[in-house]
């Protein structure tokens, strides 16, 4: 099963995926110019791999819903997204906001 929830935030609004698999759930909450996701996203391969498509992006471990992900501190983020100021230990939701 596929959820979608619209996130409202100043300045705009986020849009939040969860995606239910067997034994485990991905999710991630995505602007228009950017998202934050679970422990599923490969930001190494992101920055290494995919460099020349600037993605900004933010990982975040231990999660289990959208709302845990919102407050969690990102673990890793993409060269394209420290260049809009987002870094590591940064709250998903202050994450979000410099994507908006």
């Amino acid at each position: 099963m596929i959820r979608l929830v619209p996130m409202p935030f100043e300045g705009g609004v986020a849009l939040g995926v969860e995606v239910l698999l067997p034994k485990t759930t991905l999710l991630a909450i995505t602007t228009d110019v950017g998202y934050i996701m679970c422990g599923a996203l490969d930001v190494a391969l992101l920055n290494e791999r995919l460099r020349d498509r600037g993605i900004v992006a933010g990982r975040a471990v231990g999660v289990r819903t959208l709302e845990q992900l919102m407050e969690a501190p990102l673990e890793s983020v993409t060269t394209a997204a420290e260049a809009r100021g987002i870094l590591p230990g940064m709250r998903g939701a202050d994450a979000l906001k410099r994507m908006i």
